[in-house]
């Protein structure tokens, strides 16, 4: 048996299934058996693949009869979310994201989609769509609308692990909140919010692609997707608007916050200059009067004056005094 015949438990395969025309699972099956499979009238299959070498896509292209620039973009990750059409089957990318060790990383997942199959290929940060599969599993009478929904249950899959990622960020958001609003100014909170902001925004462009993508499988291809499995395109269509609709408010709050925090580091450094000036001002009026007595004058006419030393002391404490309160009531003190 070659490489590309390997059985659905190889590591790049993760699975292989046959489905009856009613959506009954039939058996597992290997990458050769599905030219046999498909001569047999009212079947499918669903193939699962993870980071898929040359060799094996080749295989597949060879038993589906996958279109060569379809291929090649399935084999090359990197692609820019998109949904073509080549003669009688559909090519999607759609990217993924995950938390990884609290870092958000992102996946693609391609997926290709025919009258009478459904290949799912993975690359990089992505979870297996076993969940989605089971799911479809136990609604055969659901799954027995083809290939085109079990396209519904990995988009929606996908759509589903976007929400407790957004979720955590409004979370964090709110934790920072509180050290936006403190007294001193923390580094790390400026640079946290600008790595949040620089994360929404490569999130949105995982996201908002996605709406295209299914306005077109709700509105377009009626020879892929039944009229009964549209209504379930609408509805992920409903949960992608909402993710990018939280994305985009958040967006705006994190730069209100970075505004604002920079506003109060500002404004605090405003107080602390207005503070330095006010003591500077506060002790100008002694160090000119004292400076006059330290010019070595031979006839001034205070010095041979007993009470002259008191007067000068109170005098310089009485203008003091003055510009203490002028200064206090500015509030520069």
């Amino acid at each position: 048996m070659n490489d590309a015949s390997l059985p659905a438990a190889a590591p790049m395969v993760v699975n292989c299934v046959a489905y009856s025309r009613s959506g009954r699972r039939l058996r597992d099956i290997t990458l050769d058996e599905i030219s046999d499979v498909l001569e047999q009238p009212d079947t499918f299959v669903w193939v699962g693949l993870h980071e898929p070498d040359a060799k094996l896509l080749e295989k597949l292209q060879e038993e589906f009869g996958l279109h060569d620039l379809a291929v090649e973009d399935a084999q090359n990750a990197h692609q820019r979310p998109k949904i073509e059409a080549y003669g009688d089957s559909l090519f999607i990318v759609a990217q993924t994201a995950q938390l990884v060790g609290g870092n958000l990383a992102f996946g693609e997942t391609h997926v290709f989609v025919g009258p009478r199959y459904l290949v799912t290929v993975r690359h990089g940060a992505s979870l297996s769509y076993a969940p989605a599969r089971r799911s479809c599993e136990q609604s055969p009478q659901l799954l027995a609308y083809g290939p085109s929904y079990g396209l519904y249950a990995v988009l929606d899959f996908i759509v589903d692990n976007f929400l407790p990622i957004v979720r955590d960020f409004k979370e964090e958001l709110q934790e920072l909140e509180h050290d936006i609003f403190a007294e001193t100014f923390k580094r790390e909170t400026i640079k946290r919010l600008y790595e949040m902001q620089r994360e929404l925004v490569t999130l949105r462009l995982a996201v908002a692609p996605l709406q295209d993508i299914l306005s077109q499988l709700v509105r377009l291809y009626p020879h892929l997707v039944r009229d009964e499995v549209r209504v379930y395109f609408r509805d992920v269509y409903d949960h992608v608007f909402r993710v990018n609709e939280a994305i985009g408010t958040m967006r705006e709050m994190l730069s209100a916050a970075m505004t604002i925090n920079l506003s109060l580091v500002t404004v605090g450094q405003n107080e602390v200059v207005k503070k330095l000036a006010g003591w500077a001002a506060l002790l100008a009026a002694p160090t000119l009067l004292a400076s006059w007595y330290g010019m070595n004058f031979h006839h001034m006419p205070e010095l041979d004056k007993p009470w002259a030393y008191p007067t000068m002391i109170l005098l310089t404490a009485g203008i003091c005094g003055g510009l203490y309160a002028v200064l206090k009531r500015a509030r520069w003190l």
